[in-house]
């Protein structure tokens, strides 16, 4: 059972979204399948979480399987969000189903959270790990203190794996922001050192 929705979406699901929005004009979805065990995730890219898409993206690089639902919209690309609990896209769906464990990047969206990367999921040792090679590597790696953004619910995107337990990293706007000349459009072609130290980081931890 899915839980409520975290957020006041407009959408309760992708069958609602797709009734309204136009593929390819308002949205789009990207999808790579890999043999490994991980599946990296961006289910708000493009506008909807800006920056998320292309970590992920980077992430998954040809190691590991990939997907993104990326908002296209010039604005009010948050209408286009389906919070974790209820995100049921169905190549989203078929791809975590046959992945051992699901890595989620989100967008944490408020200004005032500091360069915060915020771990969560139900897989910790796992967490625990990245959190670590993060925090070498100058991360500020917390746990979000709003327990709606800490990926614990059985229904998460995170923990929809054949494991059934999975990271979820939120990254606040500002370290967002360190990784690419700005967060619109054009700002995200152009990556940062920062955004390369922060890939590197999470691809040597998933081994």
């Amino acid at each position: 059972m899915f839980e409520r929705l975290t957020m006041a979406d407009k959408y309760r699901n992708f069958a609602d979204l797709e009734r309204h929005e136009q593929p390819g004009i308002t949205y789009r979805i990207a999808l790579r399948r890999a043999q490994t065990p991980f599946a990296i995730v961006a289910p708000h890219g493009g506008g909807i979480e800006a920056g998320t898409s292309e970590i992920a993206d980077a992430v998954a690089g040809l190691t590991h399987s990939f997907y993104t639902f990326e908002g296209l919209k010039t604005d009010g690309n948050t209408e286009l969000h389906i919070t974790s609990t209820r995100f049921d896209e169905p190549t989203c769906v078929t791809l975590i189903g046959v992945s051992d464990v699901v890595v989620t990047i989100h967008g944490e969206h408020s200004d005032d959270e500091g360069e915060g990367v915020f771990m969560g999921g139900l897989d910790s040792t796992r967490g625990d790990r990245i959190a670590a090679v993060l925090t070498r590597e100058g991360f500020d790696v917390r746990t979000h203190a709003n327990p709606n953004l800490q990926g614990r619910e059985a229904c998460n995107l995170c923990n929809r794996g054949l494991a059934a337990a999975g990271v979820q990293l939120e990254l606040s706007k500002a370290v967002r922001r360190t990784m690419f000349d700005s967060l619109t459009r054009e700002g995200r072609t152009h990556t940062t050192a920062r955004f390369d130290v922060f890939v590197n980081a999470l691809r040597e931890a998933l081994g």
